[in-house]
């Protein structure tokens, strides 16, 4: 089922999304306004850069280390590779004033606006602007599990509550198209990043699991794992992928420098084409959270997520 359609058949509203009561939004796009305020703006001299903990964090630092040469060249500030190691840990580094440049995945992205003022405008692409990736369910050969229905009675894997892919989508879809709600014909746990339930899956740790392709198959080109060692029962039509901002309170002339050091990145021979060029990606795009993140949002109104800022 198409991700517009999976979110159409829950609920024809928008998510009820509101931003945190620090935040306003006179222009109305969803996102935090940059305060009018000087006296509020940020200006370090050190940037603070994270990349979704979707994998180990070690991997991520040397794939991401010469685009953030090219940030520091643009901005004419220090950038530091912050390897943070979970979505919850990211949120609030952010909401904190501790992280001011990031790549949050999918299903983060609402609860980052909403709560940490994350400014998301660019997101990676192939070179004629295609861009996302698809949730799928996987388990092992002659696990016992050849369909989704199959699922009944067992254990899910999930990556974590914040996922779209690892725990939003495939939640709301088990439901929709399934007739099967999570606790009451299956049981669910989490095993915190989509590398790890990749693994766990291929291991056989774990009987069936809920993934991003995208993080999957970069393992598979990696030689992590071997794609014998996983079958696939179900995969989603296209989801938006990681979405790149900035925190609401950079100075607006900082701001408007990372931007033009995303969309000025030479991806040719860089670390960056090489690791997500495994997914056909070669640029970054322009997005709007608005408009690009809609179905993510109609997903969470279908979960009954609520973007509690406390």
């Amino acid at each position: 089922m198409a991700a517009t359609a999976l979110a159409a058949g829950l609920s024809q509203a928008q998510a009820d999304f509101q931003l945190s009561e620090r935040f306003t939004d006179a222009d109305g796009d969803l996102v935090a306004d940059i305060p009018d305020d000087e006296s509020q703006w940020l200006d370090p001299d050190t940037l603070v850069f994270a990349y979704t903990p979707v994998e180990d964090p070690a991997v991520y630092a040397d794939v991401w280390a010469g685009f953030l040469e090219h940030m520091e060249e643009v901005t004419g500030k220090e950038v530091q590779f912050f390897p943070v190691q979970s979505n919850a840990a990211q949120i609030e580094a952010m909401r904190a004033g501790r992280l001011h440049v990031a790549g949050f995945n999918t299903g983060s992205n609402p609860l980052a606006v909403a709560c940490a003022g994350f400014r998301p405008f660019a997101m990676m692409a192939a070179e004629d602007g295609s861009f996302g990736y698809e949730m799928e369910i996987i388990t092992y050969p002659d696990s016992g599990i050849d369909e989704v229905e199959d699922i009944r009675g067992k254990t899910l894997t999930h990556t974590s509550e914040t996922s779209n892919s690892g725990f939003k989508a495939p939640t709301a879809l088990m439901a929709s198209e399934f007739g099967m709600t999570s606790g009451e014909d299956y049981e669910v746990d989490f095993s915190g990043k989509h590398d790890n339930s990749v693994l766990g899956v291929a291991n056989e740790d774990y009987e069936v699991a809920t993934v991003a392709n995208s993080v999957k198959n970069r393992m598979i080109d990696r030689g992590v794992i071997d794609a014998d060692q996983l079958e696939v029962i179900y995969q989603s039509d296209t989801f938006p992928t990681t979405g790149y901002g900035t925190v609401y309170n950079l100075a607006p002339e900082l701001q408007d420098d990372i931007k033009e050091a995303f969309f000025s990145f030479d991806w040719e021979g860089s670390q960056l084409a090489e690791e997500f060029g495994r997914n056909g990606e070669e640029q970054f795009i322009p997005i709007s959270f608005q408009d690009h993140w809609a179905v993510i949002r109609q997903i969470d109104e279908a979960n009954g997520v609520e973007y509690n800022c406390d």
